[in-house]
């Protein structure tokens, strides 16, 4: 008599289906032709860098991002779709500074594509280039929050970090493609000098705002690299510690503080909770303004529009005309 196979249990079998799923996509990227006029593959985690290395690569690079500027960046489900265009990458580049540390490293495994991986000429981290801010020496500790022991990561937002970075992308292009390398060395180094150039004006438009009205509430503690090069002083954040929801002591103080500090508006990225946010601004009769999340790329977004778009909105906030 022949036995039937056993079943396995539900959770082993949507494993095994799954982990079927991604074999599958990554033996498909292997036969996939390549893009036409495109010398280089290119993959960045965020919209935002994803635009710096359209702008730098110009024709000479196709570039997928793998979240987008809706979503938040710290929390993306490692779904087998996103493993394809790692396996077919010639360059991934990452923000860094452990914001992709929790869904990253399953699709680096998945994809088994050897150029991408760490410590690999194809893999390019934003986060040992920009200078780190609020680092905290020690190994941070679950009561202080979502605290990132190599630093906070969310220099994207500021275009005086993507200035920085531009350079150092546009050699790591032209190591990877060299005959193209002067016109990645020559775009960079023109998106660099453009990003300085927008930020010195905006400085100095920013600075002509009294100084009461420079100081603003952040919803999530991720707009310090923005707020320090443009001299905006952060009051306080509606999360009484990163990653932790508010409760109500802690919105009380929030509260008492937008009164009494004469702040202006409370500003945060579009994927955060709003609730509370507009409560606050209601209560404490001030502008709640929505930064962008980053580029939006899906639209052919340049970084330069982007950043333009963050000054703008920083201007509404603090009621520069």
């Amino acid at each position: 008599m022949q036995m039937s196979r056993p079943s396995l249990p539900p959770k082993r079998a949507a494993a095994r289906s799954r982990g079927r799923t991604i074999v599958t996509l990554v033996l498909l990227a292997s036969f996939a032709p390549a893009t036409a006029l495109a010398a280089l593959r290119v993959v960045a985690t965020v919209p935002d860098l994803g635009a710096v290395a359209r702008e730098i690569g110009g024709d000479s690079v196709a570039v997928d991002v793998l979240v987008p500027p809706s979503q938040d960046p710290h929390y993306v489900d490692a779904r087998p779709n996103l493993v394809l265009p790692l396996a077919r990458a010639d360059l991934l580049i990452v923000n860094g500074l452990e914001l992709e540390v929790g869904w990253l490293p399953p699709l680096l495994r998945s994809c088994r594509n050897p150029a991408v991986q760490l410590g690999q000429p194809g893999y390019f981290d934003g986060g040992l280039i920009v200078e780190r801010k609020q680092a905290p020496g020690t190994l941070p500790t679950r009561a202080q929050g979502d605290v990132h022991a190599a630093g906070n990561p969310h220099y994207t937002h500021d275009p005086a970090s993507v200035a920085a970075l531009a350079p150092a992308l546009g050699e790591r292009l032209a190591q990877l493609d060299p005959a193209h390398a002067a016109a990645y060395r020559a775009r960079a180094g023109e998106l660099a000098r453009r990003l300085q150039s927008m930020v010195a004006a905006a400085r100095a438009k920013v600075a002509a705002v009294p100084a009461a009205r420079r100081q603003l509430v952040a919803y999530h503690a991720s707009l310090v690299y923005l707020f320090d090069t443009f001299g905006l002083h952060q009051v306080a954040t509606v999360e009484p510690l990163p990653g932790i929801p508010p409760n109500p002591s802690h919105v009380a103080k929030v509260l008492a503080t937008l009164r009494s500090s004469g702040a202006p508006a409370i500003v945060q990225e579009p994927y955060y909770p709003r609730s509370i946010s507009k409560t606050l601004a209601k209560l404490a009769k001030v502008s709640l303004v929505i930064l962008p999340g980053g580029a939006s790329f899906a639209t052919g977004e340049t970084y330069t529009a982007r950043a333009q778009r963050t000054i703008e909105a920083l201007y509404a906030a603090i009621g520069a005309n």
